[in-house]
């Protein structure tokens, strides 16, 4: 049915939750798992003339923000391999969530995502916006969202 599973995560416990629920889906299957962890650029922009930032600090705060994603990753990577799932961590930098998604999705052939929805609802999801959302509209893949 499905051969290879991006799931998303950044580690908060509904996430989890989503990445428990992947690795329980692509046992059976033996289906390959991509655990996807998305990292921000440094808002360069909102700083722009208040404080002089070297990009050498950018480029090590960035570096910080990836190595943490990749653990993030690693961590659901060897929970996969321990139910003997095969899986890879793949972290994408880019303040743009569900493009960074979809574009990972694609890249990695992937035939389904897995994630979560944090069920925002009237002016934190005007303000927060959906990810969730904003995967299932522009994609064209089915997505399995978990509550």
């Amino acid at each position: 049915m499905y051969q290879r599973i991006l799931v998303a995560t950044d580690d908060s416990s509904l996430s989890r939750k989503a990445v428990k629920t992947a690795i329980g889906l692509a046992a059976p299957l033996q289906a390959e798992l991509v655990v996807l962890h998305v990292v921000p650029r440094y808002p360069t922009d909102f700083f722009q003339g208040a404080i002089a930032i070297e990009p050498e600090d950018i480029a090590r705060i960035e570096g910080q923000w990836a190595d943490k994603g990749q653990s993030v990753a690693d961590a659901a990577v060897r929970a996969a391999q321990a139910a003997g799932v095969r899986a890879r961590g793949v972290v994408a930098q880019s303040d743009a969530v569900a493009d960074a998604i979809l574009s990972a999705a694609k890249k990695h052939r992937c035939d389904l995502v897995v994630m979560a929805s944090h069920g925002r609802r009237g002016l934190q999801r005007l303000l927060l916006g959906s990810e969730t959302q904003h995967v299932l509209t522009r994609g064209n893949l089915p997505v399995l969202v978990l509550r």
